[in-house]
Parts: structure tokens; C-alpha cells; sequence
């Protein structure tokens, strides 16, 4: 068991605004620079972020992807579902260890809205996080009985974006 936190908290960053999963690596980022151990799980991403990359090169910070990288519009593939699956059963492997400091489970609202795991199959990783574990959970639509069990919720909320004037995805902007 490391041992930075005594009480770990619940955090979600939700909403439809930009830098959820960027606040978060931000949070992981400060752990990591206080000796603390860090585990990010990536649900639904395959792309390379500049975040990952930048985590690449601080000790103390592990990632996984648990997604094909393709965004999933209709009906998930049984691939994308296994990919999920995977990582829910990563992250109780993870808590089960009891040797992370933080762990950030990161667009696993999406993996719900998009069916990929259940509200129930997430909740039950939340009541089996060790004591001392900080757990972030980020994604737009984080449903409602996610958002009562946890310590802080942040929705960040689009005023105006460029995307909305044709701007494209930036590498170093949006990843």
C-alpha cells in the first residue's frame, strides 16, 4: 500500500465543455510529483494524446487503453464491449492490489452512455476502491447515481467553441 492519502475521494469531471480527461491527468500529474503511484485507464480511446505522452515520462504514472479508438456511434461492436469489460476488470485488479495512490478511469461516462458497462458494473468498482485511493471518473453524461456517490463533481460547460467555426482537432490542443 503506498501512502500519500489517508481518505481518498470520488471525483467526476463531466459535462459538455472541453478538458475533462486533460483536469484530470492535471490531478495526476500533482500526485505523481509527490511520489505517488497512478494508474489511468482509458475507455474508448486509442489515439495518442499529448497527455499520455507527457505521462510517458513521469515515473509513477502507468496507462492502459480499454477501447478500439474508434468513436462509437449506434450499436457498440463486441469488441469495444470486451475492451470495456477488460478495463472495469483492470481497475478492480488495480483496487484488489491496494497499491495505487490514484486511479482515473477516464471517459468511462461515455462507456456508459454508450452501453459498454452498466451503472451497477461501475458503482460496484467505486464500493471496492481502498480507503486511501483517490478514484476520477470523467465523460460527458455522468449519470445520476454515479454523481450521488461521489465527493466532487465538476461539470465543465461549452460557452462557445471553435469547433462549432470548423476548427479541427489540434495535436498539443485537443491531444
Amino acid at each position: 500500500m503506498s501512502g500519500i492519502l489517508t481518505k481518498g475521494c470520488v471525483q467526476i469531471y463531466t459535462g459538455d465543455g472541453k478538458c475533462k480527461s486533460t483536469a484530470a491527468f492535471g490531478v495526476a500529474v500533482r500526485m505523481a510529483g509527490r511520489g505517488g503511484r497512478v494508474f489511468i485507464g482509458r475507455f474508448m480511446k486509442g489515439l495518442t494524446s499529448g497527455e499520455i505522452l507527457a505521462c510517458e515520462c513521469l515515473p509513477g504514472i502507468e496507462h492502459e487503453d480499454f477501447g478500439s479508438g474508434e468513436y462509437i456511434v449506434g450499436v457498440p461492436s463486441e469488441r469495444d464491449i470486451a475492451e470495456a469489460k477488460r478495463g472495469l476488470r483492470r481497475v478492480r485488479e488495480i483496487f484488489e492490489q491496494g497499491d495505487y495512490d490514484m486511479v482515473v478511469m477516464d471517459e468511462i461516462n461515455c462507456a456508459l452512455r454508450s452501453g459498454l458497462v452498466t451503472p451497477d458494473e461501475v458503482a460496484d468498482i467505486i464500493a471496492k476502491r481502498p480507503e486511501h485511493t483517490e478514484l476520477i471518473m470523467t465523460g460527458r453524461d455522468a449519470p445520476e447515481e454515479l454523481i450521488a456517490m461521489a465527493d466532487l463533481v465538476t461539470e465543465m460547460r461549452a460557452v462557445k467553441h471553435y469547433f462549432d467555426a470548423g476548427v479541427p482537432a489540434r495535436p498539443g490542443i485537443e491531444y
